[in-house]
């Protein structure tokens, strides 16, 4: 009888554990043996309580030697098969085959100024929370959940689900909560609170914020889960605008350690309808499958070990910036950015990496630059009598240029300016009040620094010969730019400033000009050379020289 308690309590014990806290049911993972220890060590536990009133007259000795060989499995094994200083070439691989990359535009091509993001996560929830606040019904029985970049139908939004906002709000409103919130990254006022996608109303039913088996990971652990490791609870939206929850599948790479996705499970946040999915096989609305934190610690494990774990001097240790960001490429691929700087370097990189968000496929730009920090920095630097503050900055194409942007913020949180910094000589900064401002005060920077960074390295350049039509000049952040139409074509009208050529400075309606620009859709051009035809100045020799040294 007393064996049949036992065995019951034990039963009920572990029930409530695994109920409770969701251990991984499989070897490698610490919640298996936890769980095995702390059934042994409650047994235990009850037979020494039992002893001593004397309700049993001697103690089962199998019970202490069994919570004891847990205890020892649970602290040895995954020394010897986990510890880096056995197997810091394991953990270093894990990241795979990082490859060099050489064109900086085949992953990430320069885009228009209208899709740059300059809507950061602390702004989306501030003007989110204030759409929720137009409905005090909604305000008071939910509260926002966190905002995820995402992409859909090919524009940029920070979405985000409403949750509950307690038990008794969860058990009064078990359906779900009936909304989310989409903020566009490029325009603030384009704020949406979604509450019916195709005539059907919004319920995102499972949730964290949810109890018993509407909370979602216990939803997914008792669907067939309880013996597969998952993580990083995303909530995405598919271009119908369909709410699902993208949760990674992992594995254990080296012993007890070594995180490494495998592939995603989606969850309908309505009906819990639930799909498993390879990493090749998953929806194309999927923004991301490798989750952030899994990423920034093999990369720091392949830049820790690079000589193995025996490495005092420090010798060729790389480690990644602080912070790393989304930033979208090529066919609209994601890939997780962060620099990498050597050990004990705090203000510059020796280059960056681009790691695909699905695939993991990892590319290395070697380009010494600036780290994220002194690039925000720098552009607070620029307008440090006003007191804003950057936003952290996001990598974009400039031109050929990786460059940083970010987003300058008043004590309000409001946005006042936008700055770019470039990721090679964060010196070259360019600031304005709004994205097509601060670009050309950046490539104005550029220029005043010389062919030595080129604007249009990797752009696609047009040059057009014509008679200038009408001319003006315009005063703006303590720079002078010259608004130029021209004959053919009488579509565009082209900026520029004296550091392109002292020649457009002293150009007059009728003069023949050659301007050459880059590749832009939009009707405001900026110049990148500018060569009044009218005019024919004298060069030195030692110019010629200089010129013909370019060229090559």
């Amino acid at each position: 009888m007393r064996y049949f308690i036992y065995a019951v309590l034990s039963i009920a014990f572990a029930w409530l554990f695994i109920y409770l806290f969701q251990p991984v049911l499989n070897f490698g993972y610490t919640g298996f043996p936890v769980l095995i220890l702390l059934i042994l060590a409650g047994l235990t536990g009850i037979e020494y309580s039992l002893k001593s009133s004397n309700k049993i007259k001697k103690v089962n000795k199998l019970l202490p030697v069994l919570t004891a060989i847990a205890l020892v499995f649970l602290v040895f094994v995954p020394l010897i098969t986990s510890a880096p200083v056995f197997h810091a070439k394991q953990y270093r691989n894990i990241i795979g085959e990082v490859k060099m990359g050489k064109d900086f535009s085949k992953h990430v091509a320069p885009i228009s100024t209208d899709e740059i993001r300059i809507i950061d996560e602390s702004i989306a929830y501030r003007v989110g929370d204030k759409v929720l606040g137009t409905k005090p019904s909604l305000g008071s029985q939910t509260q926002l959940g966190t905002f995820n970049i995402q992409k859909v139908k090919g524009k940029l939004y920070w979405v985000a689900p409403l949750l509950h906002s307690g038990f008794f709000k969860w058990n009064k409103n078990k359906q779900g909560t009936p909304a989310y919130v989409m903020v566009s990254a490029t325009n603030e006022r384009d704020v949406r609170l979604v509450q019916e996608v195709n005539g059907k109303p919004v319920r995102i039913k499972y949730q964290k914020n949810a109890f018993f088996s509407d909370y979602l990971p216990r939803h997914i652990y008792f669907n067939g889960f309880m013996s597969k490791a998952f993580t990083d609870f995303t909530f995405e939206i598919d271009d119908e605008g369909n709410p699902f929850w993208v949760v990674t599948k992992y594995t254990k790479k080296v012993g007890f350690g070594g995180n490494d996705a495998t592939g995603i499970i989606v969850v309908d946040a309505g009906t819990g309808e639930i799909k498993e999915y390879s990493i090749e096989d998953a929806p194309k609305w999927i923004d991301r499958i490798q989750p952030e934190n899994f990423i920034v610690e093999q990369l720091n494990d392949w830049g820790e070990y690079v000589k193995g774990f025996w490495n005092f001097a420090n010798e060729d240790k790389l480690t990644t910036t602080k912070g790393i960001s989304l930033v979208y490429g090529v066919n609209n691929r994601a890939y997780w950015y962060t620099g990498l700087s050597s050990v004990g370097s705090d203000e510059g990189t020796v280059g960056f990496v681009l790691v695909d968000t699905r695939t993991k496929e990892t590319t290395w730009y070697k380009q010494i630059g600036a780290t994220e920090q002194a690039a925000r920095r720098s552009a607070q630097g620029k307008v440090q009598e006003k007191g804003y503050v950057a936003t952290f900055p996001i990598t974009y194409n400039i031109n050929g240029i990786p460059t940083y942007v970010m987003s300058l913020k008043d004590n309000a949180g409001l946005i006042k300016m936008i700055a770019m910094v470039s990721v090679e000589d964060y010196t070259i900064v360019g600031v304005g009040n709004n994205i097509k401002e601060a670009l050309r005060a950046y490539k104005n920077a550029l220029h005043s620094k010389g062919n030595a960074v080129a604007p249009n390295r990797f752009s696609e350049s047009f040059t057009v010969k014509s008679v200038v039509v009408r001319l003006s000049k315009d005063i703006r952040n303590g720079n002078s730019f010259y608004y130029i139409m021209l004959k053919n074509p009488g579509n565009k009208i082209f900026v520029g400033s004296s550091l392109i050529s002292n020649e457009i400075t002293i150009t007059q309606v009728g003069d023949s000009v050659k301007i050459t620009y880059d590749e832009d859709e939009n009707e405001l051009v900026d110049i990148s050379q500018f060569d009044n035809l009218n005019i024919k100045l004298q060069k030195t020799e030692a110019q010629k020289e200089k010129e013909e040294e370019f060229v090559e």
